[in-house]
């Protein structure tokens, strides 16, 4: 009787993260990419940027109780590599980051299909590089960036939900990681550091989006990856956060009076 109470208390929360991760994807590519395709020529990419930013801000706090917000199959990856979440749940989690971007992209094309002259096909919010770059950026420049914008990002959301990283503001730092790498990348590649995020638009775009969507996905996988080895070596699982003051004479570690 207790190992069937266990066992549906275990199915329940399954379901609970599962279905957080799925809702979260989905309701970031849809008002993330959304403020591209419907709203792009009047918000400019400084509120594109807001955009990104502020939704996952939201859902880092409606959320990361929950499932801790990956929305994201490279912080999922970083995740997995800090030893944080288990093969198992790494896979739950991509398998509803990539259907809830589905989702949430095939919901965006139907708002978008309603506006008369809006062009969707090979765009719709995609990421590129050459042509489909605003400056052109070639495959190696658009290779490079994506995994150093991922880096950063997936970097921030490994220290900011650090164990001993302050409480309550983690939320802040990681949505405006997102606004920041957005404000940078998008006129070189639309920003992706998402796979989820690139391949659910991509599919309703067709054409060359999906032949260079390969990159989005391959890029920011490693750019988390990188972030989670860099992380173990700056925060070490078993050591404290804050180490600059250790080593330093006793009167260079105090203020003005000898107070800290």
């Amino acid at each position: 009787m207790e190992k069937s109470e266990t066992e549906a208390a275990t199915s329940t929360i399954l379901t609970r993260v599962v279905v957080a991760e799925f809702l979260g994807t989905l309701l970031l590519v849809f008002f993330g990419v959304g403020s591209v395709v419907l709203a792009g020529e009047y918000i400019g990419t400084f509120g594109i940027a807001l955009a990104f930013g502020f939704t996952l801000l939201a859902l880092a706090y409606a959320l990361g109780p929950i499932s801790g917000c990956h929305v994201n199959p490279a912080v999922t990856l970083g995740m997995l590599l800090a030893r944080r979440i288990t093969v198992r749940t790494a896979v739950e989690y991509w398998i509803a980051q990539i259907v809830g971007a589905i989702v949430g992209s095939a919901v965006l094309f139907l708002v978008a299909t309603q506006i008369p002259g809006l062009q969707t096909h090979g765009a719709f919010g995609t990421n590129g590089w050459g042509d489909r770059s605003a400056v052109h950026i070639n495959l190696g420049g658009a290779f490079v960036i994506e995994i150093v914008m991922t880096f950063l990002f997936v970097f921030v959301v490994l220290a900011a939900t650090h164990k001993v990283a302050v409480l309550g503001f983690g939320g802040l730092a990681i949505g405006l990681a997102l606004a920041v790498v957005h404000l940078v990348g998008i006129p070189l590649t639309g920003t992706s550091v998402n796979p989820a995020r690139s391949i659910g638009p991509a599919l309703f775009a067709g054409g060359a989006a999906i032949t260079q969507l390969w990159l989005f996905i391959v890029a920011p996988l490693i750019g988390g990856a990188l972030a989670a080895v860099v992380h173990q070596v700056t925060h070490p699982p078993h050591e404290p956060l804050i180490v600059a003051d250790e080593g330093m004479p006793a009167d260079a570690a105090t203020g003005p009076g000898g107070r800290p």
